[in-house]
């Protein structure tokens, strides 16, 4: 894979421990005016946000289709087999992970979830504390929630084995551009990290979501949205990307 120089390189470099989790100081997301602009957008929409001693949300438990959000939750399980954890990554790794993270193609996913099988899912979602979360033998149709994703994705790097966290975060910040809509377009403040997975039903609308770590030093922020019965694919990125830019309007 082209990338796999480069991120093997950062995986010895940065492969210590996370820092501890800290909130922005003084921050809180405009709760109000997202949920305004979420009434009034067709289909129904979730959010959650997390820091670590604040939340806020709009109808953070309804469970939904993963789609390809669960394409995360599947890497976690991965690289945390017996076989995989303590080793470097090789060839054949990096060829299922980079394009099923990077691009979300969803034949390497399902290679990946027949080799770890939905049982490591569940012990992915026991271990992030997720209290909602379904299998299905069909990967994207197993059940999330906007709660339990951010109680994911606060403390993501925590769930990765130390030798392949820098493989793991460098994934979910490099997203390919032509996926890079939603979350990806709000802006945000300098010096901000932002590691997101995207999940839609093919430009149907019928499942738009987005998944997201956001960090600066030691600082984090865990955003999920997720939408349902969006008109097409083009109006779900416009009310991703509407819910994102007004939740982090004000971040520092």
């Amino acid at each position: 894979m082209r990338h796999a120089p480069v991120i093997a390189a950062l995986a010895c470099l940065l492969a210590a421990a996370p820092a501890a989790a800290a909130p922005p100081a003084g921050w809180t997301p405009e709760v109000d005016a997202t949920r305004a602009f979420a009434d009034g957008r067709a289909g129904e929409v979730s959010f959650h946000v997390r820091t670590e001693n604040e939340h806020w949300s709009l109808d953070a438990d309804r469970p939904v289709a993963s789609a390809s959000v669960v394409k995360a939750m599947l890497m976690l399980a991965y690289l945390d087999r017996r076989a995989v954890r303590t080793r470097a990554l090789r060839p054949a790794d990096h060829a299922l992970l980079d394009p099923m993270i990077r691009r979300s193609d969803n034949v390497a996913a399902t290679r990946v979830r027949d080799i770890v099988g939905n049982g490591a899912l569940r012990r992915v979602a026991e271990r992030a504390g997720m209290t909602r979360f379904a299998t299905h033998p069909t990967w994207g149709l197993s059940r999330i929630t906007a709660r339990d994703q951010t109680r994911m994705w606060l403390h993501f790097e925590d769930l990765v084995p130390r030798r392949h966290r820098a493989v793991a975060m460098e994934l979910l910040r490099t997203i390919v551009p032509k996926q890079r809509w939603g979350i990806a377009k709000a802006p945000l403040p300098a010096g901000w990290r932002l590691h997101f997975k995207g999940g839609w039903g093919s430009g149907t609308g019928l499942v738009d979501h987005q998944v997201a770590l956001l960090r600066r030093g030691d600082e984090r922020v865990a955003l999920a949205i997720l939408t349902t019965g969006s008109p097409d694919h083009a109006y779900g990125k416009r009310t991703l990307r509407g819910v994102a830019t007004r939740l982090l309007r004000d971040l520092p």
